[in-house]
């Protein structure tokens, strides 16, 4: 339990776990230091707070910034507008010294009103490509922190930049120290799939065609864990069947994480979130853009790690199961080059993110906020 003086922080989060998630691992390790904390966000948000223990919970408004014809335009302003309001009745109230914002229009409302408060401001991009909302309020903040060392869309007015990394949970960051699994001549060899909330057929009705494709010696030492769509665990698992392939499918994975750590090699899609913990914990991945997401982000997060040598960019366009089983056969029968892809993801991983933003956040504080014991990193 933080001391009643210790410094108070305000993390403005919410929509998506995208968003959610590295505001978690911040307020834990931010926790850890003695300061006090508060969680701002939307509905949704709200709903994923279970990882924020002993942070005082607000919820406001808060509506889209790219609404849909002038009606949804006018509607999300005016939800703008009254969340502003909300948060800015709970930034008088609470008195944080800082107020962090983690993107999403779900930070928006929490972010304007800081500008009105004493406290310093900051945010987080989760991409390589600065998100609409927080492209809205770089101008205005003291530091931007970024997961990746370059980030497209970041104006030239805007404050100090600096990569921390993504922080993840601690769950996620305890497992980098899991070695990459042995590749025995005849041990398994293990892939994971996982799609997403987005586009997850199209991993579906791709890859169990694609290892049909493969010869024989090899597609029987296969062993896959895959995530489907509710709506397409049945046809999956007809198609893994007819070729003879063990598979362990499921709409969900609780532990989705270990099982990247056992995996030797992933196919995803390349949102923040999945290359942030693919990274920490080491593996190689055959990334394959959602091509539908904002600004394409997820295509410019998948370059960064391929340009390391920790990934393969595959974009949806040409994701066909001839394409995938070409893939597959050379990565698969050449153990040392996913190997040396899976040493060049742990580099690029950023398993101290929580830490470097959470010292990138004490030193915005007043001097006098510092040196309370505890509080100071």
């Amino acid at each position: 339990m933080a001391p009643p003086n210790a410094p108070m922080i305000a993390l403005a989060a919410g929509g998506t776990a995208g968003h959610v998630f590295p505001a978690e691992a911040l307020a834990a390790e931010l926790a850890t230091r003695g300061f006090r904390l508060a969680l701002i966000t939307d509905a949704r948000g709200g709903a994923m707070d279970a990882g924020f223990t002993g942070a005082q919970l607000f919820r406001i408004r808060a509506g889209g910034i790219a609404g849909k014809g002038l009606v949804a335009r006018i509607k999300s302003v005016l939800e703008i507008l009254a969340g502003t309001v909300q948060a800015w009745f709970i930034l008088k109230r609470i008195k944080p010294q800082v107020v962090v914002g983690f993107g999403g229009y779900a930070s928006v409302p929490t972010m304007l009103a800081a500008k009105f408060c004493a406290a310093k401001t900051a945010m987080h991009e989760q991409n390589a490509v600065l998100g609409r909302a927080n492209r809205l309020l770089a101008g205005g903040v003291s530091q931007i922190a970024t997961s990746f060392d370059q980030v497209a869309a970041i104006p030239e007015v805007a404050a100090v930049v600096m990569r921390t990394g993504m922080p993840v949970r601690a769950a996620v960051a305890q497992l980098r120290k899991h070695a990459y699994p042995d590749r025995g001549n005849e041990s398994r060899i293990g892939i994971l799939v996982f799609g997403g909330s987005q586009g997850a057929s199209v991993f579906a009705n791709v890859v169990p065609d694609a290892i049909g494709r493969l010869d024989k010696d090899l597609r029987t030492r296969l062993s896959i864990v895959q995530q489907c769509r509710a709506d397409d665990l049945d046809a999956a698992a007809a198609a893994y069947r007819d070729i003879g392939v063990p598979a362990e499918l499921a709409s969900f994975f609780d532990d989705l994480p270990a099982r990247m750590a056992a995996a030797h090699l992933i196919i995803c899609r390349s949102g923040a979130s999945t290359i942030a913990e693919a990274t920490t914990i080491g593996r190689p991945a055959i990334m394959v853009p959602y091509p539908h997401a904002v600004d394409d982000h997820q295509t410019s997060n998948a370059h960064a790690l391929d340009a390391a040598g920790g990934g393969w960019l595959l974009p949806e366009d040409a994701f066909t199961p001839d394409i995938l089983a070409g893939r597959l056969a050379s990565l698969l029968t050449m153990p040392r080059i996913l190997e040396t892809a899976a040493a060049a993801s742990k580099a690029f991983g950023r398993p101290d993110a929580a830490s470097r933003l959470a010292d990138m956040v004490a030193a915005l504080l007043p001097a006098e906020a510092a040196e309370i014991s505890g509080a100071a990193p």
